[in-house]
């Protein structure tokens, strides 16, 4: 059904800590249609994935924050079960998306945490609609907009990484081709997006079948991959609107974990940047702080779900 969205077997089958299904949802808000699911009780908390993922990447963690959180897991624009328009893709639109849901759903306030594109998502959230956000977890991500540095895609070249390592950037220029990507990817959407998947990952033998199923078809869909690629292509949009600065004084954690060695490569660079712009961090957690292994995992919620899953309970109360 083309810009209808698709719903998969994992998504629709989202649980909560009691084995009871979330209930599902599609308004349109912000101009397009967003699936989301929702259950648990108590105040919101928003679930924002990555690419090529779907609210599914959540499936783990949602049983442990139901019991003390009503937890709304979300379709990112272009993903899953929401539309997948030709346009909006920048985070302050997709952020837009997010803040018009929780009107839809009666929340004048939230919590909202996100991990790889997700978190950037979240950080727009919170930069522009700042009086509603009443916590940030940032989790495994660069932020648009901030300079890059060395160890990080588009900074100084670091002779160790393998050249396909995602740390040398080279899916950022891939990605930002006009037109080619969708061109060589189409009708390799499953080897090409399992392949990128378990590259990041220290166990790859963590992405089950049904994972692999669920972003796969998602990204099948007409207009699924220009859709991921769209992101990447808007990274200036993103840069431009200067939504690092504008965050200020409020309550975030950054998780960071990532690929083997990004400790040092990734994260912590990150933090660095974050630090000064956010000006109320709870804490930084990085490897082992964070319950992972330093280099165990780079998707963090299908490998190892309950250190960061309680870690997220512990700084989202």
């Amino acid at each position: 059904m083309r810009n209808g969205g698709w719903c998969g077997d994992v998504e629709m089958n989202l649980t909560d800590h009691a084995g009871a299904r979330l209930t599902h949802g599609k308004p349109k808000v912000n101009g397009v249609e967003i699936h989301y699911a929702i259950g648990g009780a108590g105040e919101p908390v928003f679930l924002l994935h990555g690419v090529p993922k779907t609210m599914s990447y959540w499936r783990h963690v949602v049983p442990l924050l139901t019991p003390h959180y009503t937890v709304i897991a979300v379709d990112n624009r272009g993903a899953g079960g929401s539309q997948r328009p030709l346009t909006g893709y920048d985070t302050a639109t997709m952020a837009g998306d997010v803040a018009e849901l929780a009107t839809h759903l009666g929340f004048d306030q939230f919590r909202v945490a996100g991990e790889d594109w997700g978190a950037a998502i979240a950080y727009a959230v919170a930069a522009f609609h700042r009086r509603r956000v009443q916590q940030l977890v940032f989790q495994e991500t660069l932020l648009p907009g901030l300079p890059a540095g060395p160890g990080l895609p588009g900074g100084e070249h670091d002779p160790s990484l393998a050249a396909d390592d995602v740390r040398t950037g080279w899916h950022f220029s891939f990605f930002s081709l006009p037109n080619l990507p969708e061109l060589l990817l189409a009708g390799r959407e499953r080897p090409f997006w399992t392949w990128y998947a378990r590259r990041q990952m220290w166990d790859p033998s963590a992405l089950a079948e049904e994972d692999i199923d669920e972003m796969v078809h998602s990204a099948e869909q007409p207009g699924g991959t220009r859709a991921i690629l769209e992101m990447y292509r808007a990274r200036q949009t993103d840069g431009q609107d200067r939504a690092a600065d504008r965050v200020g004084v409020m309550r975030a954690v950054l998780f960071g974990v990532g690929l083997p060695g990004a400790v040092h490569l990734h994260d912590r660079p990150v933090a660095a940047r974050l630090l000064g712009r956010v000006h109320d961090f709870v804490d930084v957690l990085f490897g082992q702080r964070a319950g992972v292994p330093h280099r165990e995992s780079g998707v963090i919620c299908p490998e190892r779900p309950f250190p960061p899953g309680e870690q997220q309970l512990g700084y989202v109360r």
